[in-house]
C-alpha cells in the first residue's frame, strides 16, 4: 500500500468514525423528541426529573462567566455552571427542547416583551437564555405561569419555580419529589453545582411554572 492509499484509507475511516458520532446525537436528539410528543405528562415530568438529577455529582460548581456558545444546543462545560443551566439541560436532554434556540427565537422577535435589565440593544444568544427574568419571560408567554402558592399541595413535579435569594437575587429550579410530610424537593445550583434540596420556599417565590410536562 502506497503513502497516498494509507492516508486515503485513514482518512476514510476517520469520516466513517465522524458519521457514526453526528448519527449517535442526532438519534438521541430525535429519539427524545418523539418520546416527547408521545410520551403522558407524568411520563415527561418523570424524564425531566431524571435528566436533572443526572447532573448531581456531574456541575460541582457554580460559573457565571459570560461564555460564547456554539447555537443551537450550545452549552458550557457540564462541571460547571448557573441555575438557569439545570433547566436548560434537563429540558434538552429529556424533552428535546432547546430553550438557547426557543429563547432566542421568541426573543428575536418580541425584543420588547423581554427585560431590558443588562441594556442591551440586540438578542445575545450566549446569553439571553441563561439569565432567569428572560426564562420568567419565555415561560409567562407559552402560559406556563401558575399561581404562586406556598402550599406544597399545588405543586407537581416537574413544576419551575422562580424566587429571589436575599429579596434579590433571581433563582430557579425544578421541583423533583414531594417527601411523605409534604415537603418538596427541587434539583437547583444556588453555588455548590447541582444538588437536590428542600429549596422551593427557603426565598421569596416570585414564579411557579408548568411547561410540556
Amino acid at each position: 500500500m502506497t503513502i497516498q492509499q494509507t492516508i486515503r484509507r485513514r482518512e476514510f475511516i476517520g469520516g466513517l468514525a465522524l458519521s457514526s458520532v453526528l448519527l449517535s446525537s442526532c438519534s438521541k436528539a430525535s429519539t427524545a423528541i418523539a418520546q416527547s410528543t408521545e410520551d403522558t405528562p407524568t411520563e415527561r415530568a418523570a424524564r425531566l426529573i431524571a435528566s436533572a438529577r443526572e447532573q448531581i455529582g456531574v456541575t460541582t460548581a457554580y460559573d457565571p462567566s459570560y461564555t460564547g456558545l456554539q447555537y443551537p444546543g450550545g452549552d458550557v462545560p457540564r462541571s460547571r455552571g448557573v441555575c438557569t443551566d439545570v433547566v436548560i439541560r434537563a429540558y434538552r436532554d429529556a424533552l428535546g427542547l432547546d430553550l438557547q434556540k426557543l429563547v432566542h427565537e421568541d426573543m428575536k422577535a418580541n425584543f420588547s416583551a423581554y427585560p431590558n435589565n443588562w441594556g442591551l440593544r440586540s438578542t445575545d444568544r450566549n446569553i439571553d437564555h441563561r439569565r432567569v427574568p428572560n426564562l420568567q419571560t419565555f415561560l409567562k408567554r407559552n402560559e406556563a405561569a401558575l399561581p404562586i402558592s406556598t402550599d406544597p399541595d399545588d405543586w407537581q413535579v416537574g413544576d419551575i419555580f422562580t424566587s429571589k435569594v436575599g429579596g434579590r437575587l433571581p433563582h430557579i429550579g425544578i421541583v423533583s419529589a414531594r417527601q411523605s410530610d409534604g415537603t418538596l424537593l427541587a434539583v437547583h445550583n444556588i453555588g455548590r453545582g447541582a444538588r437536590e434540596e428542600a429549596v422551593v420556599f427557603a426565598h421569596p417565590l416570585d414564579g411557579h411554572f408548568r411547561w410540556q410536562v
